[in-house]
């Protein structure tokens, strides 16, 4: 069944469910691809780091510069959807994510930091577009669903980012052949995983989400549906900038602060963290082949619990969720302080409550933005979230390398977990804010 987008206009808008189900199907598979290709460079990005500089205390850069690389991205990516829609700008991420995957193979080919460094700010770009998918995802969902069709897309990067990590050694072993340097062999298979991802979309993202759902919102009549910003001042429909009640925010400037705030703080955890996991396992004399695998389930952990918290988020609201998310973390940075160096189990299950810990966060934050920012003003405010969450990563990963060379790993991971307590008080002012903005019975 399809409809008019608008009076006047005889483009046929396709029906939501069908177009929502395509969107989904095509974004899981290019979720799948890219998943590979965000982690298999960031399983090895601070080992060759440290490699080529000679440096534990700057073995935590790479992972500042391809989330710098990413803040940028983030931009980019969020403007070129909001003036184009999600397909060119999903699909020009992930090609700039594969350049710059050639660009650390050259780089540690020559022997060179200084291009390194310029690479991996670019290799950025694909995980930023990897982020920036979810939003995609939720476009064309109904309010009630977003959080699942959020999660939906989140958990296709599983495959990818589980099989990524374990593939080091191979991807090692075939780099040699080729007379590359073993430890940027990861980063062929990032390389050629974002380029499939960018033809993916490019192919197959037809119908846009965001270009449809505007399509839709402009033959329903609401306001600030179109391209351009919004009318100051006008009203806009509950299914474009989210109504208060059961999901935990008021649907005003403070949704954006709190879901900002939830993103924020768990990536700048998770990431100075599992950035340095592999050197503090190196440290205690395990291969790439342990640390992949650690690894590996950090990662299948951030997206494999997708489809339950996108339940939970949607079910018992994002505020609940976005608690749980801080509470989880605590356990995981206490785990990885108390577990011994030698102790691969013990630290796989620090990162698994890590990477469970961020998904929770991840997914409540994001329904929380999309609840709140209308259609007018959507790919281009995600984005700029997107920026300030990539700067926590940044500035996680700049930092984690200073505090282990400083005060050691258990340090770090205790310090991150009593931060993502910080969580509950903000979770809190917000639930109390709401309360407060309730209208009294009888009026």
């Amino acid at each position: 069944m399809t409809s008019t987008a608008s009076a006047g206009t005889t483009a046929p808008i396709p029906d939501p469910g069908r177009a929502q189900a395509r969107i989904l199907r095509v974004l899981v598979a290019s979720q799948v691809l890219s998943g590979a290709g965000l982690a298999a460079g960031v399983t090895v990005g601070a080992l060759l780091a440290e490699d080529m500089l000679g440096s534990t205390s700057l073995a935590g850069l790479p992972s500042t510069l391809f989330t710098a690389g990413s803040a940028l991205a983030a931009v980019f990516v969020g403007r070129v959807s909001q003036t184009h829609g999600r397909r060119p700008g999903l699909a020009a991420g992930y090609l700039t994510g594969a350049v710059g995957s050639a660009g650390v193979i050259l780089a540690a080919v020559l022997d060179v930091p200084v291009l390194l460094f310029a690479a991996l700010f670019v290799y950025g770009a694909g995980t930023a577009t990897n982020l920036q998918a979810r939003y995609a995802g939720a476009d064309m969902a109904a309010p009630g669903h977003r959080a699942r069709a959020v999660s939906t897309v989140l958990v296709a990067t599983t495959l990818g980012g589980v099989v990524g990590p374990n593939l080091t050694a191979p991807t090692g072993t075939f780099a040699e052949h080729l007379g590359i340097p073993r430890l940027a062999g990861p980063f062929l298979l990032s390389g050629a995983a974002y380029a499939l991802a960018a033809l993916v979309l490019a192919l197959w993202l037809r119908p846009d989400p965001l270009l449809l759902a505007r399509a839709a919102a402009a033959g329903a009549g609401e306001v600030g549906a179109g391209p351009g910003p919004a009318t100051p001042g006008a009203q806009v429909s509950p299914d474009a900038q989210g109504a208060p009640g059961a999901d935990g925010t008021d649907g005003s400037r403070g949704g954006v602060v709190l879901g900002t705030l939830v993103m924020v703080l768990t990536q700048l955890v998770m990431v100075a963290v599992m950035t340095m996991t592999p050197v503090h396992m190196r440290d205690h004399g395990h291969g790439t082949g342990a640390s992949g695998l650690v690894i590996g389930i950090h990662i299948g952990a951030m997206y494999l619990p997708s489809p339950l918290t996108g339940w939970l988020v949607d079910r018992y609201g994002r505020a609940s969720v976005a608690g749980a998310a801080g509470v989880t973390l605590l356990a995981s940075g206490v785990l990885a302080a108390a577990a011994p160096g030698d102790s691969v189990a013990l630290l796989a299950l620090a990162l698994a409550l890590l990477g469970l810990g961020w998904n929770f966060g991840l997914v409540s934050g994001t329904a929380i933005i999309t609840d709140t920012v209308p259609l007018a003003t959507r790919a281009r405010t995600q984005g700029l979230v997107d920026v300030s969450i990539a700067v926590a990563g940044a500035t996680g990963g700049m930092a984690s390398g200073l505090v282990v060379a400083a005060a050691g790993y258990p340090v770090l991971a205790l310090a991150g977990g009593v931060l993502s307590l910080a969580l509950l008080p903000a979770v809190a002012a917000s639930a109390r804010g709401r309360r407060a903005r309730a209208p009294l019975p009888g009026e």
